[in-house]
Formats: structure tokens, sequence, C-alpha cells
């Protein structure tokens, strides 16, 4: 057969692209705003002091954002959640160079405001946090079989 002889073949129709959905900036805003229970557990005092204050303040906001991108069915939670630790940094970094007071920052003898060279430390733990946490999300909406 010539190429004269072979039927048509249809056109083929070209695939739309796979769009990835846009990054959830209102729940990287909204869990990034747990950066306010380190002030407000200090002024009122609920959790305690130091170490124990700490460790449940980590523990909570660490399962409110596992617990609502995991559970819910966030888009690119890993993506999601890091950029929420780096909101989250950005957060506590304003509230100790604002009102170093609140932020617990200081005591008896200093100026209370952090050193600037602690600032970019602080921001990439708490980003690194937001990513670990990102891929636990991952790994629950995985486990759950939701779609993203």
């Amino acid at each position: 057969m010539t190429s004269q002889h072979l039927p048509p073949q249809p056109t083929p129709r070209p695939q739309p692209a796979r769009r990835t959905p846009a990054v959830p900036w209102t729940v990287v805003a909204g869990l990034s705003a747990l950066a306010l229970l380190w002030p407000l557990t200090g002024l009122t005092g609920v959790l305690g002091t130091g170490a124990p204050r700490a460790f449940a303040v980590i523990g909570i906001t660490a399962a409110v954002w596992i617990g609502v991108v995991g559970l819910g069915r966030v888009p690119r939670p890993v993506l999601t959640l890091t950029l929420t630790g780096l909101a989250y940094g950005l957060v506590g970094v304003a509230l100790g160079q604002l009102v170093p007071v609140l932020a617990g920052v200081g005591g008896p003898g200093s100026s209370g405001v952090e050193p600037a060279w602690t600032i970019v430390p602080a921001l990439l733990v708490e980003t690194f946090v937001g990513l670990l946490a990102g891929l636990v999300a991952a790994g629950v909406q995985r486990l759950r079989g939701a779609v993203r």
C-alpha cells in the first residue's frame, strides 16, 4: 500500500497541559498565625515556662499543620507547609524585633532585641520544619487516597 491508499488517520488532538493547583495562600497565612501562640502562652502562663511550654507550642503547631493539610484536601502539601514555615518564621522574627517582650526575647540586663545574625538561621529552621511537616502531611494525604 502506498500512502495514497492508506486510510486517513485522525489528527492527534493536543493534550491540555496538566495544570498544577495554586498555593492556597489563605491556608499559609492562617497556619502561620500560630506563631502567635508563643507570645500568648507567655503572657497568660497557660502552658508553663521553659522547655515544657516550648514543646507544647511546637507540638500543637505541628499537629494543627499536619491535621489541616494532611486531613484536608489542600493541594501541594509540601510546598504549602514549607511556605507556611517560612511565614511562621517571618511572624516570629517580626514579633521579636517589634515587641521583644511579647516574643519572650531578652531578660534582665539585655537589650531585648534579637541579634540580626539570628534572623536567617531562624527562618531556615522554621522553613525546614515546614518542609518536614509537609512531607508528613503528603504522606497522610497519600494514605487517605486524597487526590492532589
